[in-house]
C-alpha cells in the first residue's frame, strides 16, 4: 500500500460542530447556503420555455450610440469563435488619460451588442454585478419573469438556484454581467453555466485572466466624439460645418470622454446655448491640469453649469441628485425618493429634468431610476458638506420594512438591501453619527443572516459597530450585539484572522459587562470555541468548550437546547483531536438526550445520530458504525425526502463506511447513485456535487480502477479552480488527490510537481502548521519516498513529524501516522536501527489510542512485522503476522483488501522460514519469490 496520503474522503455538507450562535437569534449552525430545488420545481426549470417578449435590459440615458463598430466586431468574434465570456474594461494607454475611472461607454458598448444581436438569442438578460448580492438579485429576477409560479413565496437564493439550473437545460442566452467590481464573483457563475455567453463590463484591469479575454475600451475617436454630441445638441438635424467644427473643439477639450459628451450635448440641447458659448464658459472653470484631464476631472469641468441650470429650472431635482449620490446607482425606487418631495408630481418633474439632462436613466418600467457611477463619484468628492448624505439615510431608514411586518418579507426587503450597502460603503469620514442608520444596518444584515447570507453583511456589521461605539461607547450591550455579529460575519467569510481577535475581545467585554455566565457570554465562548476549531487551533478549542458546556449545564440544565449543542461540539473537537474514548460517550449521551428532548427524528437528532455513526467508523468499529449510518439515511428519507442535501449527505457517509469496511460492491454503486442526485438537485458543478464527484473517484482508486479514477479526479479539479478558485481549500485537496492518483500509476513525473505545488499553496492560505498543511507534506514526502530520493523524503518527515507533535500532541493520529512514515522510510533507507524502536512506539501507542483492534492498530503490527522480517528476526514476525491476520479475520472478515494483504505476508514469512530451516541458516533475509505487501500507513 504506498505512503499515507490525505484522506480522499469528502463528507459533502455535513454535519460540522454546531455553533456560531447569533446573540440576536441564539441560533445554532454556520449558515452554509445551500439550495436544494423541489421536484416540481426542479421539473419546470427544465421544462419551462423562455416565454414570448422575454428577456432585460436597462435603458440608455442618451438613447444615443455612435461608433465603436471595431469593437462591436471583435465582441462579436469573440463570443462565438471562441466561446469565451468576454470583459469590457477601459483601455488602460495611460493612468492620466483614464485613472481606471468610468465614463468611457464600456455599459453602452454591451447594452448596443445585447440590443444588436439579440435575435441570436434566446433570453438577453442584464445584471448588476458590483457585489455578490446584486448578482444574486439579478438573476432572479430571471425566475421572476420565466417561472413566476415558483418566484412567488421564495426567496432570492432560491430564485437564483432556479434561474441556474433554468440555464444550465436551455442553452442560447447572453447574460451581461454590468459594472463588475470584483471578477472573483463571477467565477462561480462563469464555471457553472457554460450553455451560453457572458459579456461583463468592469472598471478593474486585472483578475480576468483565468476567467475571460478582454476587450480593452478607451475613449472615443474624434470623429465618432464629434458626431455623438452633435446628435445629442441638434437631434433630428444635420449640423451644419461651423457646429461640427465647434463640437471638434468642444470633444477634444472633452477628452472625447463619451459621459461628458452626452452630457454636454444634453445641456446644449436643453438651454438652447449654442457649442461655442458653452465651450467658452467651461473655459472659466478649468484648472490647472487640463493638457492631462482624468474622467472624473472632465465631469467636474461641465458639472457647474449643469447644477446652476438645474437649480434655476427645479431646485428638488439637485436634492434628488445629491441624494442618489449616495445610493446604489441601479434601480433606485421611486417610493424610496418620495419622502425627499412634497407630493408625487413634483418628484415626477424633479426626475424628468434630471432624465433630460441625461443624468439618470429610467428603468423600463419607470418605477426607479440609475445614476451613472462617475455622476455619483464627482458628487461625492466634490461635495465637503456630505449634502444629500442625510436626505439619503433619512429616505432608506423611512423605507425599510416596520416592525410589523414579515422579518424576512423579501419582497419588501431585496429592492433596498443595494442601497443599504451603499450607505454603509459611501460613509463621510466626518459624517454626523446616526444610531438610527447604524439600526438600519443591523436590521439589513439580521436579514441577511435569517437568509444564510452573512458572509454577505460585513460591511454593515462594520459601519454599525463603529457608530454604535461612537454614540453608545465601547461596552454597551447594543454595541457587543454588534461586535459578536461583525465577528460571525467575518468567520462567515472565511476571514478567520479577523474573526478569532474580535471574538476574544467580545467575550473579555461580555464577561465584564454581564458576568461570566450569563447565556450571551456563554454564546460567545462557544462562538470563540468553534472559530479556534476551524482554524486548526483544537488546544485553545477544547478548553473553551469544555468550560462552556459546565456552564450551561449549571445555567441553562442538563438538556437544554444549547446545552446539547456545547455537548455534541466538545465531542466533535474531541474526535478531530484523535480522542475517542472521550468522542464517543459523549456523543452517545448527546443522542440520547436529543431522542429525549427533540424526538427521535428532529434534525438535530438525525445530526447526532450521523455524528455517532462517523466516531465509531473513526475508531475503527463498523459493526456500530455501519448500521447507525443505515438507520439515519433510513429516517432522513421518511422525514427530509430523498433528495433533501441531508439525505445525501447520509447517502455519501453510508458510501463511504461500506467503503471503510472493504464493501466496495455496495459503496461504489452508492456513490454513483449520490453523484447522480446531487447533479439533479443542484447542478453539475456545486461544491456538494463537486466533493460528491471526487468521492466517487476515490472509490474507484480504492477498487483499483484508475482508468476511471484518474479522469475524474481531472475533471473534478478542473470545476474546482473554475468555480472555487485555485487555492480554495476544495481546490487543494483534489489537486493532491490527482497527484496521488498520478503517483498510484507509477506517473511520478506528474504527481510530484502537483504535490509540491499543493504544498505550497497550503501555506500561503492557512499557514506552515495547519493540519492540512502537515497533511500535504505528508504526502510530498512520501512520493519522494516512491522515487527512491530519500534524501529528500526523510527530512521531510522528520519535520512532518515535529510539526504534528507540536500543533496535534503525540498521540493524536495524525502524529502516530507520521511516525509510522518515518519509520518506513528509515526502512528503506536501510535504517533498521531507527525503524524498529519507531515501528514498536507507533504500535503501542495505536494500542493506547484506538484499541488492540482498530484497522490503525492492525496496520501497524503488520509493519513491525514486516520490519522484524527485513532484519532477519523471523521469530518475531511470524507470531505477530499470524495475530494481525487473525484480528483482521475477525474485525474485516474474510476478504478485505487488507486481510489478502496479511494472508500473503504471513505466507511469505513462512515461506521464508521454511527455507531458512532448510538451509540450516540462523541469519539473513529470504528472498521469498513474491514479494510482501506493503502494507504499512494507516489513514488520518
Amino acid at each position: 500500500m504506498p505512503a499515507k496520503r490525505e484522506s480522499a474522503r469528502v463528507n459533502v455538507s455535513g454535519e460540522r460542530p454546531i455553533g456560531a450562535e447569533s446573540v440576536q437569534l441564539a441560533l445554532s449552525g454556520d449558515h452554509a447556503q445551500v439550495t436544494v430545488l423541489p421536484e416540481q420545481a426542479a421539473h419546470w426549470a427544465r421544462t419551462v420555455e423562455v416565454p414570448a417578449g422575454a428577456g432585460f435590459l436597462p435603458e440608455s440615458a442618451s438613447g444615443v450610440f455612435v461608433g465603436r463598430e471595431e469593437e462591436l466586431t471583435s465582441l462579436r468574434r469573440m463570443l462565438t469563435g471562441e466561446g469565451a465570456a468576454a470583459v469590457v474594461q477601459p483601455q488602460r494607454l495611460s493612468a492620466r488619460a483614464i485613472s481606471g475611472l468610468g465614463g468611457v461607454g464600456k455599459s453602452a458598448l454591451a447594452l448596443h451588442y445585447a440590443h444588436r444581436y439579440r435575435d441570436s438569442y434566446t433570453l438577453v438578460w442584464w445584471v448588476s454585478a458590483e457585489s455578490p448580492e446584486t448578482i444574486v438579485t439579478g438573476l432572479g429576477r430571471i425566475t421572476e419573469q420565466v417561472c413566476p409560479q415558483w418566484a412567488r413565496g421564495c426567496g432570492p437564493e432560491d430564485r437564483a438556484a432556479w434561474a441556474i439550473a433554468w440555464l444550465q437545460a436551455h442553452p442560447g442566452w447572453l447574460l451581461v454581467f454590468d459594472n463588475v467590481e470584483d471578477p472573483s464573483h463571477l467565477r462561480r457563475y462563469l464555471g457553472t453555466l457554460s450553455g451560453g455567453h457572458h459579456l461583463a463590463t468592469s472598471r478593474r484591469a486585472t483578475g480576468w485572466h483565468a476567467l475571460a479575454p478582454v476587450v480593452s475600451l478607451g475613449t472615443l475617436p474624434p470623429d465618432e466624439a464629434t458626431g455623438l454630441l452633435c446628435s445629442l445638441a441638434f437631434p433630428g438635424q444635420t449640423a451644419t460645418a461651423e457646429q461640427q467644427e465647434a463640437a471638434r473643439r468642444l470633444a477634444e477639450d472633452l477628452g472625447c470622454l463619451p459621459l461628458a459628451l452626452e452630457q454636454a450635448g444634453a445641456y446644449v440641447y436643453r438651454t438652447g446655448i449654442d457649442l461655442d458659448t458653452y465651450h467658452r464658459s467651461l473655459d472659466l472653470v478649468l484648472d490647472d491640469n487640463r493638457d492631462t484631464p482624468s474622467p472624473e476631472r472632465t465631469i467636474a469641468r461641465i458639472w457647474d453649469h449643469t447644477l446652476t441650470a438645474l437649480t434655476a429650472r427645479d431646485p428638488l431635482a439637485v436634492t434628488l441628485l445629491h441624494a442618489m449620490a449616495w445610493l446604489a446607482p441601479d434601480g433606485i425606487p421611486r417610493p424610496l425618493l418620495a419622502p425627499l418631495a412634497p407630493h408625487p408630481l413634483a418628484l415626477a418633474n424633479a426626475l424628468g429634468e434630471l432624465h433630460a439632462y441625461n443624468m439618470i436613466a429610467f428603468t423600463p418600467d419607470r418605477q426607479g431610476v440609475s445614476i451613472h457611477r462617475l455622476v455619483q463619484t464627482v458628487l461625492r468628492n466634490r461635495n465637503p458638506q456630505a449634502l444629500g448624505r442625510a436626505e439619503a439615510e433619512q429616505a432608506v431608514c423611512q423605507a425599510l420594512p416596520s416592525s410589523n411586518s414579515q422579518p424576512d418579507d423579501v419582497i419588501l426587503w431585496e429592492p433596498l438591501l443595494p442601497h443599504v450597502h451603499a450607505l454603509a460603503a459611501t460613509t463621510p469620514a466626518d459624517a454626523a453619527v446616526s444610531i438610527e442608520t447604524a439600526d438600519s444596518y443591523e436590521q439589513a444584515a439580521l436579514y441577511l443572516y435569517r437568509q444564510g447570507r452573512d458572509a454577505h453583511t460585513t460591511r454593515l456589521r462594520e459601519q454599525a459597530l463603529a457608530q454604535r461605539v461612537e454614540v453608545l461607547g465601547d461596552t454597551h450591550t447594543a454595541t457587543l450585539i454588534s461586535r459578536t455579529n461583525l465577528a460571525s460575519a467575518y468567520r462567515a467569510s472565511g476571514d478567520l484572522g479577523r474573526a478569532i481577535p474580535l471574538l476574544e475581545t467580545t467575550l473579555t467585554q461580555w464577561v465584564q459587562v454581564l458576568g461570566d455566565t450569563h447565556p450571551y457570554t456563554l454564546q460567545s465562548r462557544n462562538n470563540l470555541a468553534y472559530a479556534y476549531q476551524e482554524a486548526g487551533d483544537l488546544g485553545r478549542a477544547m478548553p473553551l468548550y469544555e468550560t462552556t458546556l459546565t456552564q450551561r449545564v449549571e445555567v441553562l440544565g442538563d438538556t437544554h437546547p444549547n446545552t446539547l449543542t456545547s455537548r455534541n461540539n466538545l465531542a466533535s473537537a474531541y474526535e478531530s483531536a484523535g480522542d475517542l474514548e472521550r468522542a464517543i460517550p459523549l456523543h452517545e449521551t448527546t443522542l440520547t438526550q436529543r431522542v429525549e428532548v427533540l424526538g427521535d427524528t428532529h434534525p438535530d437528532t438525525l445530526a447526532s445520530r450521523n455524528n455517532l455513526a462517523h466516531a465509531y467508523e473513526s475508531a475503527g468499529d463498523l459493526e456500530r458504525a455501519i448500521p447507525l449510518f443505515e438507520t439515519t439515511l433510513t429516517q432522513r428519507l421518511e422525514v427530509l425526502g430523498d433528495t433533501h442535501p441531508d439525505t445525501l449527505t447520509s447517502r455519501n457517509n453510508l458510501a463511504c463506511a461500506y467503503q471503510s469496511a472493504g464493501d466496495l460492491e455496495r459503496a461504489i454503486p452508492l456513490h454513483e447513485t449520490t453523484l447522480t442526485q446531487w447533479v439533479e438537485v443542484l447542478g453539475d458543478t456545486h461544491p456538494n456535487t463537486l466533493a460528491s464527484r471526487n468521492n466517487l473517484a476515490y472509490a474507484y482508486e480504492s477498487a483499483g480502477d484508475l482508468e476511471r479514477a484518474i479522469p475524474l479526479f481531472e475533471t473534478t479539479l478542473t470545476q474546482r479552480v473554475e468555480v472555487l478558485g485555485d487555492t480554495h481549500p476544495d481546490t487543494l485537496t483534489s489537486r493532491n488527490n490527482l497527484a496521488h492518483a498520478y503517483e498510484s500509476v507509477g506517473d511520478l513525473e506528474r504527481a510530484i510537481p502537483l504535490f509540491e505545488t499543493t504544498l505550497t499553496q497550503w501555506v500561503e492560505v492557512l499557514g506552515d502548521t495547519h493540519p492540512n498543511t502537515l497533511t500535504s507534506r505528508n504526502n510530498l514526502a512520501s512520493a519522494y519516498e516512491s522515487a527512491g530520493d530519500l534524501e529528500r523524503a526523510i527530512p521531510l518527515h522528520e519535520t512532518t513529524l515535529t510539526q504534528r507533535v507540536e500543533v496535534l500532541g503525540d498521540t493524536h493520529p495524525n502524529t502516530l501516522t507520521s511516525r509510522n512514515n518515518l519509520a518506513y522510510a528509515y526502512e528503506s533507507a536501510g535504517d533498521l536501527e531507527r525503524a524498529i524502536p519507531l515501528y514498536e512506539t507507533t504500535l503501542t501507542q495505536w494500542v493506547e489510542v484506538l484499541g488492540d483492534t482498530h484497522p490503525n492498530t492492525l496496520t501497524s503490527r503488520n509493519n513491525l512485522a514486516s520490519a522484524y522480517e527485513s532484519a532477519g528476526d523471523l521469530e518475531r514476525a511470524i507470531p505477530l503476522y499470524e495475530t494481525t491476520l487473525s484480528q483482521r479475520l475477525e474485525v474485516l472478515g474474510d476478504t478485505h483488501p487488507d486481510t489478502l494483504t496479511s494472508r500473503n505476508n504471513l505466507a511469505s514469512a513462512l515461506k521464508a522460514a521454511k527455507a531458512v530451516q532448510q538451509s540450516g541458516t540462523t541469519t539473513g533475509a529470504i528472498d521469498s519469490g513474491s514479494p510482501i505487501l506493503n502494507n504499512r500507513h494507516a489513514p488520518s
